[in-house]
């Protein structure tokens, strides 16, 4: 079968640069579509074509041409849920292929795509059974489809599906990413900042821990699933020339003995990478010991939730952890020369004080790049449920985590020129 993945272009819309001119907050997504390589790499036996509209905008008409796909498959997180929408329609009005939609959004809130322009939502890991729908399919069977964590559409009715719960078969280790479906777009995927080469390899799947406002969860039905340390080191190998690894994990240190294991293999791989991966404050407290075992390994810089700096406001977030825990962990990645991305969340309730809390915090810790969005109640999650009478802005496009889609404390432009002032004072020396 003739088989197409798309991943959507940059379409989420900005708030404060549609009212107020405000340009510096626009979220932009970058790099490659390690989901779509994923699958790609599960599905040998049919021509499959990846097509990144993030990289090249516009280009979908030329990747169809010549080429009739039998089966569309197209990702997207929340914010590109509407343009997954226009995406499948515009590819059923071609050929009517088999539209199918996956990715973090369609995991959270299947209803979303109940829509004429597709026909099956895959929810969770999609690598194994996007694989097997696409043998039913190429087996002549289509309405009768009943593979669990697949939901055929039923427009205008419920739907009506097995829940799907992954466990370490839907990682498929023995058939890598299809790396190569993308080497027209690889000069695209870089570090900015640094002009350096970046590639994407995943060593885990979902997390341990339950934020409110998370929406990795539903991704793995919150198991959390590890790639073996032989398949890690085998998909970083097939990634040659890229100097800079991004472990796209959620959460790569989720199991402490795997992850020291990890880090000593790639210390005796010799590989000669630098790695970017996610970790928990409490995790670097506990573990100094191991966060200097992979700083040995090549590890450059670590994501850091570290959300908030009031205790009562991480409480509120189901974060399970404390602002002294996560100075803690600054001072100790600090000693080892490991870069801190730190990501915080502020609140549309915040007031003119609590934007200064912040500040303060950034000019007191030595944060390499402070990674700044506003507080998000995404569909599918803990916090969506709880706050979901609050919102005031339904419209997904803008569900970018750089809006407020609840009102705001402040007025609505003055809460947009503290969180750009903010934003643009903590980057300016920013490095990683």
């Amino acid at each position: 079968m003739n088989v197409l993945l798309i991943n959507p272009p940059n379409c989420g819309r900005s708030i404060p640069e549609e009212r107020y001119g405000i340009t510096s907050l626009k979220q932009i997504f970058r790099g490659e579509p390690l989901a779509l390589e994923e699958l790609a790499g599960n599905l040998h036996q049919h021509d499959v074509r990846i097509v990144d509209l993030k990289a090249a905008p516009g280009s979908l008409d030329e990747a169809v041409n010549g080429f009739t796909p039998d089966v569309v498959g197209i990702t997207g997180v929340t914010c590109e849920a509407n343009t997954m929408l226009e995406l499948a329609a515009k590819m059923k009005s071609l050929e009517n292929p088999i539209v199918v939609v996956g990715g973090i959004h369609a995991s959270n809130d299947p209803h979303f795509f109940n829509r004429d322009c597709i026909d099956y939502i895959v929810v969770g890991l999609g690598k194994k059974i996007f694989y097997e729908l696409v043998t039913l399919l190429n087996s002549g069977i289509a309405a009768a489809v009943s593979i669990p964590g697949v939901i055929p559409t039923n427009p205008g009715r419920e739907l009506s599906y097995s829940p799907h719960y992954n466990t370490s078969a839907d990682l498929v280790e023995d058939m890598p990413p299809a790396y190569e479906l993308v080497s027209q777009y690889r000069s695209h995927y870089i570090l900015e900042k640094l002009g350096i080469n970046m590639g994407f390899v995943a060593s885990a799947f979902g997390c341990s821990h339950r934020c409110g406002f998370c929406c990795i969860n539903e991704q793995t039905g919150g198991s959390y699933l590890t790639k073996s340390i032989d398949t890690v080191i085998r998909e970083i190998n097939l990634l040659q020339n890229i100097p800079v690894i991004r472990l796209v994990d959620a959460n790569t240190f989720g199991d402490i003995d795997r992850a020291r294991a990890l880090g000593q293999a790639l210390v005796e791989a010799n590989l000669n990478k630098q790695f970017l991966a996610d970790i928990r404050s409490d995790t670097v407290v506990r573990h100094p010991e191991m966060m200097k075992e992979w700083q040995q390994a090549g590890l450059r810089a670590v994501v850091i939730g570290f959300e908030e700096t009031k205790n009562q406001m991480l409480s509120a977030m189901n974060k399970a952890n404390t602002t002294k825990v996560n100075t803690e962990a600054i001072a100790i990645l600090n000693e080892l020369g490991i870069s801190i991305v730190g990501d915080f969340i502020i609140s549309p309730q915040y007031d003119e004080d609590d934007f200064e809390r912040l500040r303060s915090y950034l000019e007191k810790n030595t944060i390499d790049l402070p990674m700044i969005t506003v507080l998000t109640p995404l569909p599918g999650t803990p916090l969506h449920q709880q706050m979901q009478a609050q919102i005031t802005n339904h419209n997904l496009d803008f569900y970018t985590l750089t809006n407020a889609v609840t009102a705001t404390k402040l007025d609505e432009k003055q809460f947009y020129l503290h969180y750009a002032d903010l934003l643009d004072k903590s980057h300016k020396t920013a490095t990683i």
